[in-house]
């Protein structure tokens, strides 16, 4: 176990059987803390639920769509305490203005903008019942910086970071702390799929073509945005609030 130490913490991961949300999953399942996992996707909850099982964690599997704000509440209200909340799941979408329909605004901004709010005002009268709280969002470095046609995914990811500021704010002096990870591009099934999709055949070389777009010269690890995460959920964190962290190779910075 690492110095950044979860135990007897009770977490509620959203998406979390999946990329990103479940290495955060296993890398606080395994740092101590019972796991909640929030998950659309049944057969993948279930899995990812027995697997921490398996290592010797503690973990519990909700179906749950977070867009929607009873089925959210009714599953939240089931969970006596909730110490850490991570804001994880999420969907992407790649098109300029021209190429987003009305109907992929409203579904990103169900699922990105409205999942994090119906988790947050779900959660955050325990919080302030029990004079403590952790909430960890995930924005991108979409929120910050102009990333060619991503004009959906971006106005929802930025909408997450302010979001992250304004909690914070608000419930500083209950002792709720709210930061954000703003991930670059990170290798998850998702870019899998993506590449599958679109590049058939090609799958090699364009991913190769996707990490140099990163200055470190790769893609991210879910398992890197995990011991981010880990480290801004635990007690030695305690003195940060209300600050977004990119983790993206350089590209922010680099970049420019």
């Amino acid at each position: 176990m690492s110095a950044f130490n979860l135990k007897g913490k009770i977490a509620l991961i959203t998406g979390g059987a999946s990329g990103i949300g479940k290495a955060i999953s296993l890398k606080f399942a395994g740092n101590g803390a019972t796991v909640h996992l929030l998950e659309y996707n049944s057969e993948e909850g279930e899995k990812t639920a027995q697997e921490i099982q398996d290592l010797g964690g503690t973990a519990h599997f909700h179906q749950c769509d977070v867009s929607n704000h009873q089925q959210v509440k009714q599953v939240i209200d089931g969970i006596p305490k909730v110490d850490i909340l991570v804001n994880n799941a999420g969907i992407a979408h790649v098109g300029n203005i021209e190429g987003t329909s009305e109907a992929d605004m409203d579904r990103l901004y169900q699922v990105n903008i409205k999942g994090v709010y119906n988790c947050i005002h779900a959660v955050i009268g325990k919080m302030k019942e029990q004079g403590s709280g952790i909430i960890l969002n995930m924005a991108s470095i979409a929120s910050s910086v102009g990333i060619p046609d991503r004009f959906a995914y971006s106005m929802t990811k930025g909408a997450v970071l302010t979001m992250t500021y304004s909690v914070a704010k608000d419930y500083v002096e209950q002792g709720i702390r709210c930061n954000c990870i703003s991930p670059a591009r990170v290798h998850t099934p998702f870019v899998d799929g993506f590449l599958a999709k679109n590049y058939p055949g090609k799958e090699k070389e364009m991913f190769e073509k996707l990490s140099k777009t990163q200055p470190i010269g790769r893609m991210g690890k879910p398992e890197e945005v995990a011991n981010l995460a880990l480290y801004l959920c635990s007690d030695e964190a305690s003195f940060i609030t209300g600050t977004d962290f990119p983790i993206d190779g350089g590209f922010i910075k680099l970049n420019a």
